[in-house]
């Protein structure tokens, strides 16, 4: 690692309370509420809600924990503000309908350009933990979603999605290309992806990009496959399936299985919302999360000879 310095402070960082909590005294009250006899307006902003799901997701507390912490810190730092209710929290967790996950790059150029690596991993709802099976010898019970992200060679996760257990990963290419509003030259996505529909959607959100998706066993060719999947089952015949990927970089892919590892490492690899939607924006909540930490620095790693 060559910025060793630099990335050690970069996670010192990450746990700063100021990191989350800076100057939102303005912002986290409604400044005009109504009261006009059919109900007041919402008290805290989106902003205040958003604030507190991402303190919760980052130190991994329960709602009523969450709520106790930062009271204390709002008394520490005599600020003049209230947490939330932990069941306010819960109720406006979906409300806060985020499209694609926050905090990401800020570019100066328009020419800039991102490779994007999309696959799908699994995360926890509920069930026995392995100590309770081994012991009891009980099934476990555990039921699963599934997260699928579009991840950026830069490590920023460009979309977000969460869906039951039983969701095809290439049926859901479409919904997370319309999270990507940057422009794309290179997407990759192993071999579950290989589906005509998939290279239409990215050939129509992504219309100059290079898309790189091993071909499945036992496909023979077919002229009314996409010509870009024709393309590469002809290379992968004719180089090989390492010379491919090589020509093709399909090593990029790699960040997104690094990004699964970074959510699972981080914020564990259990939900803790019980709904759907609000699990939904947990996710999301989380996958911001993420990157704001991105954003703060990487680690630049080189090979040692």
């Amino acid at each position: 690692m060559s910025n060793w310095h630099e990335y050690n402070n970069a996670l010192r960082q990450r746990g700063r309370i100021d990191f989350w909590i800076n100057d939102i005294e303005k912002s986290w009250y409604h400044p005009d509420r109504v009261f006009d006899g059919t109900g007041s307006s919402q008290m805290y902003t989106d902003d205040a809600i958003l604030i507190c799901h991402e303190i919760r997701v980052t130190f991994r507390l329960p709602l009523r924990q969450t709520e106790g912490f930062i009271n204390s810190l709002f008394e520490m730092a005599e600020l003049p503000l209230i947490c939330p209710h932990y069941s306010l929290l819960s109720k406006r967790l979906a409300q806060l309908d985020i499209k694609s996950p926050c905090y990401l790059k800020r570019s100066n150029s328009e020419d800039d350009t991102v490779a994007i690596a999309i696959d799908s991993t699994g995360l926890k709802r509920y069930g026995r933990d392995e100590w309770h099976q081994e012991k009891h010898q009980v099934a476990s019970k555990t039921s699963w979603r599934k997260l699928h992200l579009g991840v950026g060679d830069d490590h920023y996760i460009y979309a977000s999605l969460l869906t039951d257990k039983n969701t095809m990963d290439d049926r859901v290419v479409k919904p997370l290309c319309e999270q990507i509003q940057v422009d794309v030259n290179h997407v990759s996505a192993d071999k579950m992806y290989d589906d005509n529909l998939v290279y239409e959607t990215l050939e129509n959100h992504f219309p100059e990009a290079d898309v790189v998706i091993p071909i499945r066993e036992g496909l023979y060719y077919d002229e009314s496959h996409h010509p870009i999947r024709c393309r590469n089952q002809i290379e992968i015949a004719a180089k090989g399936q390492i010379a491919w990927q090589r020509s093709h970089q399909y090593g990029k892919r790699n960040v997104s299985e690094m990004a699964m590892q970074r959510y699972k490492r981080t914020f564990g690899n259990r939900l803790h919302a019980r709904e759907l939607a609000n699990q939904k924006m947990e996710t999301m909540i989380a996958c911001g999360v993420l990157n704001r930490f991105t954003g703060l620095g990487m680690p630049k790693s080189y090979r040692v000879a």
